[in-house]
């Protein structure tokens, strides 16, 4: 299993709006082959900034099979037009679980 890791930082204004098209969008990543688990945390210092953390069961099940398909393009849409910046996406080997 790897974990994906992104801070997306939203346009302040549109924090409520994210929330709502990311509740559809959750539906569209978690049908993917390979899809684990995600949590969305949102900041308390910083409540623009939200912590996306995706669990899948190999790297190319986000890279290649997720990031390639039609629904990563519906995943955009809803999406990626909230960011500024845009995130940087990191993948983790968890070598503990808690």
């Amino acid at each position: 299993m790897i974990v994906e890791h992104a801070l997306l930082h939203v346009i302040s204004h549109r924090t409520e709006e994210f929330e709502g098209a990311f509740a559809a969008a959750k539906s569209i990543i978690s049908s993917m082959p390979g899809f684990v688990n995600l949590t969305l945390s949102r900041g308390i210092e910083q409540p623009n900034t939200y912590l996306l953390l995706v669990e899948w069961e190999r790297l190319e099940d986000h890279t290649q099979g997720f990031r390639q398909s039609d629904e990563y393009q519906e995943w955009k849409t809803l999406l990626h037009h909230f960011y500024e910046p845009f995130p940087v996406v990191s993948h983790f080997d968890p070598i503990e679980n808690a």
